[in-house]
């Protein structure tokens, strides 16, 4: 779950008292029908209505500009701008606009307002009792012990001006197209737990790790030490678990089978969030140093992913081939880990992935990347 039950209800609390307040009030809504809403939002009817709701509390109390919508007419032109990428005629007649009359400012006030609820729909695991349960049940999934959730790169496509050269080279990434990206951590059922760092596509992932907020939280952790699942771009350390460069026996094969496993969750992940909000394969044009709109589509459309993940609403049907992860952009050079991560993912592999655990070889010496 990607937040606590309590947490849940007491929104869900709120937003009844709301209804009750506004019970017979008609909503913009109302005139499509269940098909038509699910082909013009990618959600459900009550997801809908819950995600309406919360955005009108949330503006209740805020003085943003004004508008000549209503927040319902708002939230309806930001979830078709989010499920297909453009606004589409049938919406913005419904909501009295026209292509010309700037949409755009809509879909920014209504991702700045829904980014804004991250702090009640995206949460990780900070109690003992809590990391240990989500440990658990990836335990389970793949038999890898102690893992919070995988940790992954999500680039979207973005435009940058090639005029600016040198800007635009910091757009490019190690699949050679122009991007953003941000940090996404998410659990072994899809839901998102984290989401932060919206920097230029060239960015370095450990790069990107170190200087976040969760990594610093976690190094300095005095919990039990937990793992994140991380690719190939990670350096192996006391809270990122990568796979072994070049397995030298069948136990860490099975090792790196189930850490593929796990890692496997993230594409599906992604997948599914682009193909429910097709905006997040084209983010528009963007800019080096001003990356706050595109910042918050993604943590919008993250908020919106795990709502309708709570709803059981399915994304619409994959249309062609599922974009691969991210693989990684490799730092050059060998990079040195220290002998007590190299250790634990060891014992890791000897506990979990040898027929017989006194059988495995110690570990070497040589603390290299190549040979982690």
């Amino acid at each position: 779950m990607a937040f606590a039950v309590p947490v849940w209800l007491a929104v869900q609390e709120e937003l009844l008292a709301q209804n009750e307040a506004e019970c017979g009030a008609s909503s913009c809504f109302d005139t499509f029908d269940d098909e038509a809403l699910f082909q013009l939002f990618h959600l459900s009817r009550p997801c809908i209505l819950f995600i309406a709701d919360a955005v009108r509390i949330r503006m209740k109390d805020a003085a943003p500009k004004k508008s000549q919508l209503l927040v319902d007419e708002m939230v309806m032109v930001a979830l078709n701008y989010y499920a297909h990428g453009v606004s589409t005629t049938a919406v913005l007649q419904k909501a009295g606009l026209r292509q010309t009359d700037c949409p755009t400012t809509v879909v920014g006030t209504i991702s700045g307002v829904i980014a804004g609820m991250s702090d009640v729909f995206i949460s990780f695991p900070l109690t003992l009792d809590a990391r240990t349960n989500v440990a658990l049940k990836i335990e389970k999934f793949c038999e890898i012990p102690n893992v919070l959730g995988v940790l992954a790169p999500a680039h979207f496509k973005i435009r940058a001006s090639p005029y600016e050269k040198d800007a635009f080279r910091s757009f490019i990434n190690a699949l050679g197209y122009t991007s953003v990206v941000s940090q996404i951590i998410c659990d072994c059922d899809g839901n998102i737990l984290s989401v932060e760092k919206c920097c230029v596509g060239g960015t370095f992932e450990q790069e990107m790790w170190d200087s976040s907020f969760k990594g610093r939280e976690m190094q300095e952790d005095l919990l039990s030490p937990f793992w994140l699942i991380g690719g190939k771009g990670y350096y192996l350390s006391k809270h990122i678990l990568t796979p072994v460069s070049l397995p030298a026996n069948n136990n860490e094969i099975r090792f790196n089978e189930a850490h593929a496993k796990i890692l496997d969750v993230m594409q599906t992940t992604l997948d599914s969030m682009k193909r429910r909000f097709k905006c997040l394969m084209q983010l528009g044009f963007a800019q080096e140093g001003s990356l706050n709109k595109q910042s918050n589509i993604i943590k919008a459309c993250s908020v919106l992913h795990n709502i309708a993940k709570k709803f059981s609403v399915p994304p619409p049907p994959d249309a062609g081939k599922a974009e691969p992860l991210y693989p990684g952009k490799q730092q050059s050079g060998p990079v040195e880990i220290k002998q007590e991560a190299l250790k634990a993912r060891q014992e890791v592999i000897d506990s979990k992935f040898s027929a017989v655990s006194s059988s495995q070889d110690p570990p070497g010496s040589n603390v290299t990347e190549e040979d982690a």
